[in-house]
């Protein structure tokens, strides 16, 4: 078996029976509207309809596991994307915060019976969030949407077994 360092870049073309959230930080908003963008675009791009793919916002990185914990309690979602960004300031919080979210959504993954796809930028600064926000290194939003599109099909392969 081979990986890259490169995410996957197609998709079969299947059609899929799929329900997805996507939550996002307000806190870093120049940044995570644009994940946000990425990430819906992908999912039309593989066929789903706007109805599902239920979109919510939460103050910042933190809240995010408390986030996906919820939807993930309703039952209705196939795979769970969160996206934010956390820059580098000049104390430790940043530490805590990605250490947080990073651990937090872990858990949720190694617990519960649906892809939480992690697509929070952990950056030293704007520019690199800008960069992977749509910039120079494209659009990490759209990359967690394919990534839950190819965890969906992982699951139904592993169902079929």
């Amino acid at each position: 078996m081979s990986t890259t360092a490169n995410a996957p870049q197609s998709l079969s073309s299947k059609a899929r029976d799929m329900r997805v959230a996507v939550v996002r930080t307000l806190w870093n908003s120049k940044i995570t509207e644009p994940l946000m963008a990425g990430a819906l675009e992908e999912f039309k791009s593989a066929g789903l309809e706007a109805v599902d793919v239920d979109t919510f916002e939460v103050p910042g990185a933190i809240e995010l596991t408390f986030a996906a914990s919820k939807l993930i309690e309703t039952g209705l979602y196939d795979a769970i994307v969160v996206l934010g960004c956390v820059i580098r300031g000049g104390t430790p919080h940043f530490d805590y915060v990605c250490q947080s979210v990073t651990q937090g959504i872990t858990h949720l993954n190694a617990e519960c019976d649906i892809p939480v796809i992690f697509g929070v930028l952990t950056v030293d600064n704007e520019q690199d969030a800008i960069d992977r926000a749509g910039g120079k290194e494209g659009n990490k939003g759209a990359e967690a949407a394919r990534a839950a599109l190819l965890m969906y099909d992982f699951v139904e392969q592993v169902e079929d077994i």
